[in-house]
């Protein structure tokens, strides 16, 4: 379309009879990268002529760009590869666990990476949560499983920033009349991650709370509660703030901007035999049409889903059209 435009600006042939479908055309491309000096796009509306707007795929990014041209975030979808292993009878083992990333490196063809190999767009697992092994890794006590709730908490890389952070989260847990147990620094190895992937990590740490005695699916309710109104109070990750993949009594999400076979070598944790599971829920992520981030990894809290049903704004419609419907007795 850009030759057809500069054609017919050198050649001075910019009429208003001009096709309105190419004319359209015209003033809605979007270079990606680096157009030609001489590249300019139609306007049409006016008829004016301007140089297109540019968008750098190349610079890190935590969230999409704004809407631009063709662009629009609020139709971004995902077409990715999920995997389910689980004991029948729900007895835990670390093989469970093993298999599930298995499972995952074999969704490889699934997921998709960047021009970089070493830069996925996303892979993640979830499982039953291992108590014997935060125990043996947490310098605090912890109560029975079941009467605490943990989490992953992403958090920016600048350490001014996650102590602000952090400092916002423990005295919203107050608030809601629950109490922080303590922290602990997730070890990772990003030994392996390109260099698109390191540029946006977060930095990682992991919350233990509980509730004076509230435990099952009360707890569960109130973490859902705390972690909602945490997000809705420090803004998220790409905002400076946070994002948590999970905070639950009952199960544990790693998830990361990897591709399947960096799940388990970036996160430790997984390669530990202490770890242990009755299931595992793993997802490859293919962001079609998408940008990848650390947050949009999956699984999440309870799902993980081959995203090209719905767009993210699709999903929210149809929530939206129903909140007159919802209604609970908690």
């Amino acid at each position: 379309m850009h030759r057809i435009c500069d054609s017919l600006v050198r050649e001075n042939r910019l009429f208003p009879g001009l096709s309105s479908t190419l004319t359209q055309a015209v003033g809605t491309a979007v270079w990606f990268g680096s157009a030609p000096a001489a590249s300019l796009i139609c306007s049409a509306e006016t008829g004016s002529v301007t140089r297109p707007r540019r968008i750098n795929i190349s610079q890190p990014r935590t969230a999409p760009p704004d809407k631009q041209g063709l662009y629009d975030p609020r139709f971004e979808h995902d077409a990715c590869g999920v995997a389910f292993v689980v004991h029948m009878k729900g007895h835990r083992s670390h093989d469970i666990v093993r298999s599930g990333v298995q499972a995952l490196c074999n969704l490889d063809h699934r997921g998709a990476r960047g021009a970089e190999t070493n830069t996925g767009d996303g892979a993640g697992i979830l499982i039953q949560m291992p108590s014997r092994f935060f125990r043996s890794v947490v310098d605090f006590g912890l109560p029975a499983e079941g009467h605490y709730a943990t989490g992953l908490v992403f958090l920016p890389t600048d350490p001014a920033a996650v102590s602000g952070v952090i400092s916002t989260i423990e005295d919203i847990v107050v608030e809601e009349g629950l109490r922080v147990l303590g922290w602990r620094n997730v070890p990772t190895d990003g030994s392996m991650l390109g260099a698109q992937a390191l540029a946006v990590m977060p930095t990682f740490r992991q919350i233990f709370i509980e509730g004076d005695g509230t435990a099952g699916i009360d707890l569960e309710r109130r973490a859902l509660m705390l972690r909602k109104r945490i997000e809705h109070t420090v803004g998220g990750f790409d905002q400076g703030g946070c994002y948590i993949p999970s905070l639950s009594a009952r199960t544990f999400v790693y998830k990361g901007m990897l591709i399947p076979d960096q799940l388990a070598a970036f996160f430790p944790d997984l390669q530990d035999e202490r770890v242990d599971s009755a299931l595992a829920l793993v997802h490859s992520r293919f962001s079609t049409n998408t940008f990848p981030s650390w947050p949009l990894a999956h699984p999440y809290r309870y799902i993980s889903h081959n995203g090209e049903i719905n767009t993210v704004q699709g999903n929210r419609n149809w929530m939206r059209a129903r909140e007159e419907l919802l209604a609970s007795d908690v």
